[in-house]
């Protein structure tokens, strides 16, 4: 900050958005091609696990992680509770998952009605309905990791 080194002795609040490309629900589709295990993936699944742990069992007293419905197979702690973005002021759905150490559940700021999925996964918006269809397209992960400004607001009042 300010090409300034700062120290901190202690964190008190961690609230961590790591990488959930392997880890996620949506994702576990391509575990497997042509009815083969794909290691690969697997291992960077495991990766994943591994740094969402680390985060988990970080030495800070208040813990957050925020990720979407995570695939069975990498045996991640229970959630603590979703929320959705429409809960904080955005009109769209996208399931979000929050792990929680030492902190209340997120209670919802501004509900407002849905208009559309945000970024619905794979086939799902090929059986559904327009509002499934979800807003992309294109850059579809990227789009995906985002964390919804509402959300943010809401843990940094709440939790801050």
């Amino acid at each position: 900050m300010n090409d300034k080194g700062h120290y901190i002795d202690a964190w008190d609040l961690l609230i961590a958005h790591p990488p959930c490309t392997y880890l996620s629900n949506a994702g576990a589709r391509h575990l497997w091609k042509g009815h083969v295990l794909q290691a690969e993936r697997v291992m960077k699944g495991i990766e994943g696990r591994d740094l969402f742990m680390h985060f988990w069992w970080a030495d800070v007293p208040q813990i957050c992680i925020e990720n979407p419905i995570p695939s069975r197979v990498f045996c991640l702690p229970q959630y603590t509770q979703t929320i959705q973005p429409y809960e904080y002021g955005h009109p769209y759905s996208k399931k979000t998952c929050l792990w929680l150490k030492n902190l209340p559940p997120l209670f919802p700021t501004d509900i407002v009605t849905p208009v559309a999925t945000w970024c619905p996964s794979g086939s799902y918006s090929k059986r559904h309905g327009q509002q499934h269809k979800g807003m992309f397209t294109t850059d579809r992960a990227k789009n995906r990791a985002k964390t919804f400004t509402g959300v943010a607001n809401a843990m940094s009042e709440q939790w801050g």
